[in-house]
């Protein structure tokens, strides 16, 4: 695989050692509700994930075997949807992420994250090579079934949350609301899964930019103002390692693109 681009911020906030993972895991972890490694290698996979050494959290966790994947996946995942700049290795990288949680999730039928990283890369895969094309691929239905399965197992996660308050909203936003309908797609539903991210995990940026994208996708102009506000609530969000680091400057660019 080509050479992986340098996280390009400062690390030294987002590096913990493991007393510190302890200490700030339940922060760390309120969007995805992974609960806290017993495996110290799978732990120190994902102290390079915090502190945005993205190559190595993946490597570290596929070495770590079964307890290790979930780290992997993440890592891969968020590497690829920010800083992969080509996008055939991107869309490559979605889809191996989508085939490791695939099989997992048939491994572990209850572990919840497995299901998750399934939706989430076929998700970005999906934006990737269009909505339209996916959903005549049949893959909305597997990312939608995906993440009802994660909230069915985990209440809290909020990450699954936006993801299918996100799936409503693109499904609608490309074909439409009565097609989207046939896709299980409505807005009502929506704006509610993006809700109750933002109740589940208040100190998120990116559930903020991804309730203002839904917003202005299943509402249109006259939600702007809100949308508005919450890329400005986002830009200012404290992020707490490279992940969130990255969501944040998301939100700063968009502003600035207004």
């Amino acid at each position: 695989m080509a050479k992986w681009t340098a996280f390009p911020y400062d690390a030294a906030d987002y590096t913990y050692d493991a007393a510190g993972l302890k200490k700030h895991w339940a922060r760390l972890h309120k969007g995805d509700a992974e609960p806290f490694p017993k495996d110290d290698a799978v732990l120190a996979a994902w102290a390079a994930f915090h502190a945005g050494d993205f190559k190595k959290a993946v490597d570290a966790g596929l070495k770590a075997g079964d307890a290790g994947l979930v780290v992997a996946n993440k890592a891969q995942s968020i590497y690829a949807n920010y800083l992969e700049t080509s996008e055939k290795t991107k869309l490559a990288m979605f889809l191996e992420v989508a085939e490791r949680a695939e099989a997992q999730a048939k491994a572990h039928p209850k572990l919840a994250n497995a299901h998750y990283w399934q939706a989430y890369a076929l998700g970005r895969y999906s934006q990737g090579i269009s909505v339209a094309k996916a959903l005549t691929q049949g893959l909305g239905a597997k990312v939608k079934n995906a993440l009802e399965t994660t909230i069915a197992l985990a209440p809290k996660h909020a990450d699954a949350h936006i993801a299918l308050g996100a799936f409503h909203a693109e499904v609608i936003d490309k074909v439409g609301r009565l097609l989207g309908k046939t896709q299980g797609a409505d807005t009502a539903t929506g704006l509610k899964m993006f809700k109750e991210a933002l109740a589940l995990n208040p100190d998120s940026a990116i559930a903020r930019v991804e309730y203002a994208n839904g917003l202005v996708m299943l509402e249109g102009d006259k939600r702007m103002k809100e949308a508005e506000k919450l890329y400005a609530e986002a830009a200012e969000c404290k992020p707490m390692d490279a992940m969130e680091r990255l969501d944040v400057e998301m939100a700063k660019e968009e502003l600035e693109d207004e």
